[in-house]
């Protein structure tokens, strides 16, 4: 079973990518459909949205229920919701249809881009304000978990 460590690094990775693009990529805001046109700002704006996905999905699929594993409060048979719902209840999440949003979001992004239309270029300008507030949602988590033991933790989740 893979560890709390091993989903962390990986975020991290997704996480440090995506900051290293993102003064190139909030420079091009807001993003237009000319610029579909241009390769630099398509490897930009591509980059970002395979980490966002990457990101959304890591942090839904196996970062969430290995929180609640650490807190001791992950049941085998919870679905997406009933994680969420229970990190709003910790307080871990401010409110648990944000990350509905978000993964509606991520959908949008992984199932219209590169079409052309409005819908996707508002999808693409919100996603990089939701970028930010994904990450702070795993700060705080990491926080919560006081993250600098992990290293040595053998726990597996």
């Amino acid at each position: 079973m893979i560890t709390i460590e091993q989903i962390k690094d990986e975020l991290d990775i997704h996480f440090k990518r995506i900051d290293m693009i993102l003064p190139e990529v909030k420079g091009y805001l807001p993003f237009k459909n000319d610029d579909f046109e241009d390769i630099e700002k398509i490897k930009a704006i591509d980059s970002f949205i395979y980490r966002f996905t990457k990101i959304q999905d890591k942090m839904g699929d196996k970062f969430f229920p290995a929180i609640l594993r650490e807190l001791q409060e992950y049941k085998n048979s919870m679905a997406l919701i009933d994680v969420l719902n229970k990190l709003e209840k910790l307080e871990l999440l401010n409110n648990s249809d944000d990350w509905i949003d978000y993964r509606k979001l991520r959908n949008s992004l992984t199932h219209e881009y590169p079409n052309n239309s409005d819908d996707v270029l508002e999808a693409i300008n919100l996603s990089i304000e939701v970028y930010e507030n994904m990450k702070n949602i795993y700060l705080k988590m990491l926080k919560r978990i006081n993250c600098s033991e992990l290293p040595n933790s053998s726990k597996k989740l």
